[in-house]
C-alpha cells in the first residue's frame, strides 16, 4: 500500500500501462542478449571444460556459478527475477516473499539453499522526502531489510562468505550497509532501475573467486551509477573445481 496527495496522482489509462509493462519486458530482454552474444559472459553455464595442465596431463575442471537466493516483495517481480536469471544459466531460487516478513523467513531459506548470495529487495520509499535521512522508521519498509541483512550474518558461518545486496528504491543506504550487507541502495535516495540488484548478483555470480569485486565493476551497468547502488564489495562466487 501507498499513500498520496490526491493532485500528486495520475490516472493511467490501459495503453500506456501495457506500454510501460512491455517496456520493462524489453529492457530485461535486451540485457539478456547483451550478456549472452558477449565473449566474456560465455561461462554462464556450468560445465566441465578440458585442459591441459602440468607435464601436459590433459584434465577436467567444473566451471560454476555463485548460488543465489532473491527475497522480493512483489510477485511480479520475482517472477520477472526468475526469468532473468534462468535465461542467463544462473543457479538461482526467487521466493515471493512480503518485506515485513522476509526477516522471519530468510534464516530457513538459508539453511535449505546454502546460497553464495543473497538478494532482498521489494518496494521501499522515504515518507518525508528530504529529511531525516537516518531516521530509519522514515522509511517504508528499510527496517524489514535491515532485520533480513542482520538475520543472515547471524547465520552465517564463516565471516565474508555470504555476499549480500539489499534495499530497493531510496532505501536506508547507510543503515543497510551497517547491518553487514555488501551492496545497497540507495546512496542518493533515488528510485533505482528495478534491473539494477539482478546485475549486481549476476556479476557477484560470474566473477572468480579469486578477484575482488567493487563497485567501480559494477556503477557503468546500472542506470545511475553510485548514486543508485554502492557499497563495500565481496569476492566472486564463480569457482573452477579441478
Amino acid at each position: 500500500m501507498a499513500d498520496s496527495p490526491l493532485e500528486d496522482l495520475e490516472i493511467m489509462d490501459k495503453r500506456t500501462v501495457e506500454d510501460r509493462m512491455q517496456a520493462l519486458e524489453q529492457k530485461i530482454t535486451n540485457r539478456i542478449q547483451t550478456c549472452l552474444q558477449n565473449p566474456k559472459y560465455c561461462m554462464y553455464h556450468p560445465k566441465k571444460v578440458l585442459w591441459w595442465g602440468e607435464e601436459t596431463k590433459r584434465s577436467v575442471k567444473t566451471i560454476t556459478m555463485g548460488r543465489i537466493l532473491h527475497l522480493d516483495g512483489d510477485k511480479r517481480y520475482s517472477e520477472k527475477s526468475i526469468r532473468y536469471y534462468k535465461s542467463l544459466g544462473l543457479d538461482a531460487i526467487v521466493k515471493n516473499i512480503p518485506e515485513n516478513r522476509q526477516a522471519n523467513y530468510v534464516v530457513g531459506l538459508l539453511e535449505k539453499y546454502q546460497p553464495d548470495i543473497l538478494v532482498v529487495t521489494g518496494h521501499d520509499g522515504m515518507i518525508k522526502k528530504g529529511t531525516a535521512f537516518n531516521d530509519v522508521y522514515n522509511y517504508r519498509n528499510s527496517r524489514h531489510f535491515i532485520s533480513s541483512v542482520m538475520e543472515a550474518r547471524k547465520w552465517e558461518k564463516k565471516k565474508g562468505s555470504l555476499a549480500i545486496f539489499a534495499g530497493a528504491c531510496q532505501s536506508y543506504y547507510e543503515g543497510i550497509m551497517g547491518a553487514g550487507a555488501n551492496f545497497a541502495s540507495s546512496p542518493a535516495r533515488i528510485m533505482i532501475d528495478f534491473i539494477d540488484p539482478l546485475i549486481v548478483a549476476e556479476r557477484i555470480a560470474t566473477t572468480e573467486n579469486t578477484k575482488y569485486l567493487t563497485i567501480r565493476d559494477i556503477e557503468e551497468e546500472l542506470r545511475d551509477g553510485k548514486e543508485g547502488v554502492s557499497g563495500i564489495g565481496t569476492m566472486g562466487k564463480k569457482r573452477i573445481i579441478l
